[in-house]
Formats: C-alpha cells, sequence, structure tokens
C-alpha cells in the first residue's frame, strides 16, 4: 500500500465520484439536446414536408398541414422542444424521415460495426505505437530512433482518407486481394481500420516516446539505477506504468471519436456504421436521425471520459478523483 493512502477512502471516493459525473450527465444532455433541437427547429425546410417527399408521396399544401398537425410541428417551439425530450427520456428519439423506422432501431443496428470498427483500430494503434515508441525513446537519437519518427512523420502528414483512397487502389483495385466496400467478411474491415491506424499509430507512437523520455529524466530513475536496477526492469515496472496515465486519456478520447463514427472513412469504404448513418442524414436532411445521432455523440463521451478518470484510480491510487472531479 502506498503510504498515506487509505484504500476504504479511495473505494468510497471513487463511488462518490461516479454518481457525481452522472449528475453532471444530466445538465450537459439537456443543453446538448436543447441547441440541436434548436439548430434543427432553425434549419431550412418543412420536416413534414422532407418527410413526405421521403416516403414519395407528393405533397399537397392539405396533406402538410395535416401532418404538421400530427407532428405538433404547429405548436410553439419551446412545447415541440418538451414533447421531443420527453419522447427521447422514454427511449423514443423519433421515426427516420428515409427510412421510415425508429431513430433508436438504426443507431443500436450500426452501433456493432462501429463497435468492431472502432475496437479493432484501437487494438492495432496499440500494439503497433507502445513498443515502437519506447523503442524510439530508448535509443533517443540514434539510427533506429531517427527511423522510427521519420516514418511516424510520414504518417502523420497522411490523413486517413487519403491512406483509406491508396490503400484501396493499391489492394483492392490492383490486387484485388481486398474487398473494397461494405461489410461482407473479416476482410472487409482491413482497409478501412488501416487506413485510421497508420495516422494513428503514427502519432501515438511520436507520443509514448515523449511520455518515456518524460519519465526516464525524473529522479527516481537516477535513484533506481543507482541502487542497481537493470534498465528494463526500471522500464517495465515504473515508467511504463507511469507513462500509461497519459497515453491512456488520449486512447479514451480516441475511442470516443471512432465510436462517434468516422464519417469520411466509413463513407468511402461504406462501411454500415454510425458515421455512415449520420453522413447520409445530413445529406438528406433526416433530423430526427440527426438529432438521436448528437444524442448518442454527447452520451459516449461523457462516459469515456468518465472511464478513463476511473483507470487513473485503478493505474495510480495517488491521482485522487475528488480534486478532478
Amino acid at each position: 500500500m502506498i503510504p498515506g493512502i487509505n484504500r476504504e477512502d479511495d473505494k468510497n471516493n471513487l463511488g462518490k465520484y461516479v454518481i457525481k459525473r452522472l449528475i453532471y450527465l444530466i445538465p450537459v444532455l439537456f443543453g446538448i439536446t436543447f441547441l440541436s433541437f434548436a439548430l434543427t427547429y432553425l434549419s431550412p425546410g418543412d420536416p413534414a414536408e422532407l418527410m413526405l417527399s421521403a416516403t414519395g408521396t407528393t405533397p399537397s399544401p392539405e396533406l402538410i398541414q395535416q401532418v404538421r398537425e400530427g407532428m405538433g410541428l404547429n405548436k410553439p417551439f419551446f412545447a415541440q422542444y418538451l414533447h421531443w425530450l420527453t419522447n427521447v427520456l422514454n427511449g423514443d428519439f423519433g421515426t427516420s424521415y428515409k427510412y421510415n423506422k425508429p431513430v433508436l432501431d438504426l443507431i443500436l443496428s450500426a452501433l456493432p460495426a462501429t463497435f468492431k470498427l472502432a475496437g479493432i483500430t484501437i487494438l492495432m494503434t496499440t500494439l503497433i505505437a507502445l513498443p515502437l515508441g519506447i523503442i524510439s525513446a530508448l535509443h533517443r537519437n540514434k539510427v533506429l530512433d531517427n527511423i522510427i519518427r521519420a516514418v511516424s512523420f510520414l504518417g502523420i502528414s497522411l490523413p486517413a482518407p487519403w491512406n483509406g483512397l491508396i490503400l484501396m487502389y493499391i489492394f483492392a483495385l490492383k490486387l484485388k486481394v481486398l474487398p473494397v466496400m461494405g461489410d461482407s467478411n473479416w476482410t472487409s474491415i482491413i482497409l478501412p481500420s488501416a487506413s485510421m491506424t497508420i495516422l494513428l499509430a503514427s502519432r501515438y507512437t511520436r507520443q509514448v516516446r515523449a511520455f518515456v523520455l518524460e519519465e526516464l529524466s525524473q529522479d527516481y530513475v537516477v535513484g533506481a539505477k543507482a541502487r542497481g536496477i537493470s534498465g528494463r526492469g526500471i522500464v517495465l515496472k515504473h515508467v511504463l506504468r507511469n507513462s500509461l496515465v497519459p497515453i491512456i486519456t488520449q486512447l479514451g478520447l480516441t475511442f470516443g471519436v471512432l465510436l462517434g463514427g468516422v464519417v469520411i472513412i466509413e463513407s468511402i469504404f461504406s462501411w454500415p456504421g454510425v458515421g455512415k448513418l449520420a453522413i447520409e442524414a445530413i445529406f438528406t436532411r433526416d433530423y430526427p436521425l440527426i438529432q438521436g445521432y448528437v444524442v448518442w455523440m454527447t452520451v459516449i463521451y461523457m462516459l469515456i471520459n468518465m472511464l478513463v478518470d476511473i483507470s487513473y484510480y485503478i493505474l495510480d491510487p495517488r491521482i485522487r478523483l475528488e480534486k478532478r472531479a
């Protein structure tokens, strides 16, 4: 046990922290839902007309008026918002104009594909960036370090959509060894995941290197070396553990972005995830689906942030959660 730290008190603080963060989620969700509803309310186009057009119906003025009354669009703004918010709290996000299906069902059906793409991308990024960053730091300013830094700099310079197009051209169109679109089998995820992994692994390799170098310059490392502890033991037992705290923070936030759907990548590869669903909703002005996507993004970001903060407590109990709160 670390001196001066009461484990029982920390467990209580962790429980209080989680409850406090969940309570904070309420006003944030309220603000986000209000802004998203207000923006769609002010957007051009009549939702009743858009919905009728999406179903292939010729919208006459009488029919539009009838649908508007049925949707409550003739009521004041705040009355519409409260009606929509009440439905959202009951799990009803409305019906998609384009698909004529409940918005929640559409998002839930797209989530497995997004989770799979995000999970594999983060896994591959970690497996590549962590060892390369450590090796680069341990061989600072040597040939191996210079090679890793040069390759990572090149990877950062290439946007993920550009990587996707290049990989698609080489492996799908020229070599014809990988599928170009969709989620037909396990090989379908290789190209979209690799497109993002190239960028993310390059970025995190440099960040891991910086974090490890910062830890290697600390006094406790000098003291450990003076006591005869091997360099490998110092890195694995102390340096790496302390370096993981800021790395996990950034990986968690990146995972949240990926769970929200990487819009361009999912569109390029026709990946049936949340991002592709969102971009289609924007192009077709499917307002209920856009609002549902915004709520999803808000919830996932708040939860990911909370999980990242809890991981601080697990990795280093000296980091007090009540101070972060």
